[in-house]
């Protein structure tokens, strides 16, 4: 009998392994097989790789983290500047519209000749109502001429220098306008306080005082021009036994948000105090 050689032998071996591995594919068991003998590499690889990148994080996001505080830094500039530059753009517009309201105000009273002047101050005491204006005698602006907005009247010029003057507030204590009622025909006076409320005085009690009535300058007494709007008429009151009538004013302007006003230069207030007996 003939011997086999081994290269024959290793040919058939490897011929049946080949024809086993077919089989197992065929038979869907080589997958499972595989599954089992790479699962524990698979772990392995895993594991390996949570730890290596365990310690890449470690030492980038530190700096990660500080790159985004600069980045964060940087944006919270530019935001604060954008906000700045927001409010500059609405101040100017409100800038603007105010200056375009006194300029038609001006055109609807070409008679008069006017100094437009910015507030750039306030007195400081509790129981006073005036203003600082940047406009002084260097500009035209005299003591006691009137000063209006394109709402209405605002006050007077109670002193002057070069370059300012301070403007006494129709709400001031000090403060009398002789004023007339558009609806009631009638003449009074109204008066400031130290509150910075205005009342009408000195309203005979036989006269029907209307709420909303309007209440404009009268032009008696030489102080201010006649019919500048001063305010509106609330609250009538007639006390029992009174000589006169009373009633608050809600006054047109804005006093608390005012920021330009108009100086009434070619009205010249008349001084009759050499005339009032002593």
């Amino acid at each position: 009998m003939k011997k086999i050689p081994a290269r024959t032998w290793q040919s058939i071996t490897i011929g049946l392994i080949i024809v086993g591995v077919l089989t197992l594919a065929l038979s869907g068991l080589l997958g499972q097989f595989i599954g089992k003998a790479i699962n524990p590499l698979v772990s392995v690889q895993a594991w390996f790789s949570s730890r290596v990148q365990a310690v890449v994080e470690f030492f980038t996001v530190p700096r990660d983290v500080a790159s985004l505080r600069q980045e964060n830094a940087v944006l919270k500039n530019e935001v604060s500047q954008l906000q700045s530059e927001l409010l500059q753009v609405k101040q100017q517009l409100t800038e603007t519209d105010i200056l375009y309201a006194l300029l038609d105000y001006a055109r609807t009273r070409p008679e008069n000749k006017y100094v437009a002047a910015s507030v750039i101050g306030r007195d400081p005491s509790p129981f006073l109502n005036y203003i600082i204006i940047d406009h002084g005698s260097d500009d035209g602006v005299l003591k006691g001429m009137p000063v209006v907005t394109q709402q209405g009247l605002v006050g007077r010029v109670a002193a002057v220098t070069a370059s300012a003057a301070r403007i006494q507030l129709i709400t001031d204590p000090g403060s009398i306008i002789n004023i007339r009622l558009e609806e009631a025909k009638t003449e009074a006076q109204v008066t400031g306080s130290v509150t910075g409320d205005i009342s009408l005085e000195m309203v005979n009690p036989s006269v029907n005082l209307v709420q909303g009535d309007l209440i404009l300058t009268s032009g008696l007494g030489g102080s201010f021009p006649p019919d500048i709007l001063i305010g509106q008429l609330i609250s009538p009151q007639l006390e029992e036994n009174a000589l006169f009538q009373r009633a608050t004013v809600q006054p047109v302007v804005d006093f608390v948000n005012l920021r330009a006003v108009l100086i009434i230069t070619n009205f010249k207030p008349v001084d009759y105090s050499p005339l009032i007996p002593d």
